[in-house]
């Protein structure tokens, strides 16, 4: 199957990016992380996949991402919610199995939340709920709390490259969108893959969601030795299966 590409007209003026296989449905939804876009290798691996098996999958970067138009320092929770929101309603009509990953894991979330109807299946990968809170915040100490009340920026260290802008409006969003300690009202099917040495997202973070999700049909797999990433070939596979459960 031939992936289209185009740009999808928002508000403001920023257009998103995205990249679409057709076939058959359930739509599966690729939903990136933070400073995350849709090139990376699990996105890739369930291109190759929905084109070897003829399904639908749509991807896309959020605002401020990748080939995505508009400044990521304006970007917030709020902002990224309502693109994921518009891709699922103007790209991927139908049943849709929204696959989250990090901070797209939170938006998977929120966008389940107000589309229960249409939710196949939802599989998280290291899933970061209220990231912005709960394990940005304890990091931010006195230097970072001045800077963020002076010029509305920290500069947040990182361990795959350069530091890279928080800005307090992002902090401030983010709370609105806070979902745990829950409940969290999704009724549908979840699979969550979780590394159990991920230095981003510990596995207790993610298995706090688990147990706030309402779903009955809920599977939550560590990996014992699994990283943020989870990316490796096993991994992969992992996901893979996940998806296809639904699919």
């Amino acid at each position: 199957m031939r992936e289209t590409t185009g740009m999808l007209e928002r508000p403001g003026g920023a257009r998103l990016a995205w990249r679409r296989i057709d076939g058959a449905g359930p739509t599966v939804v690729w939903m990136g992380g933070f400073r995350s876009d849709m090139a990376g290798t699990k996105a890739e691996a369930l291109a190759r996949w929905a084109a070897e098996r003829g399904r639908a999958y749509v991807r896309f970067d959020y605002f401020g991402h990748g080939e995505s138009e508009g400044d990521f320092r304006d970007g917030t929770i709020t902002r990224w919610r309502e693109d994921a929101l518009a891709v699922l309603d103007e790209l991927a009509p139908g049943p849709v199995i929204p696959v989250g990953s990090s901070m797209g894991g939170w938006i998977a979330c929120l966008c389940a939340m107000v589309r229960s109807d249409r939710i196949a299946g939802l599989v998280l990968v290291a899933p970061a709920p209220d990231f912005t809170e709960k394990l940005m915040g304890p990091e931010i100490d006195a230097a970072a709390r001045a800077s963020l009340e002076e010029t509305g920026v920290w500069m947040r260290p990182s361990d795959y490259g350069e530091p890279y802008p928080i800005t307090r409006a992002l902090l401030e969003d983010g709370a609105r969108w806070s979902i745990l300690p829950g409940p969290v009202p999704i009724e549908a099917p979840v699979r969550i893959l979780q590394g159990g040495e991920d230095p981003d997202v510990p596995w207790r973070h993610a298995l706090e969601l688990a147990q706030a999700i309402k779903s009955r049909d809920l599977v939550f797999h560590l990996i014992k030795d699994g990283d943020h990433r989870l990316s490796r070939d096993p991994d992969l596979a992992r996901l893979r299966l996940a998806v296809e459960e639904f699919a």
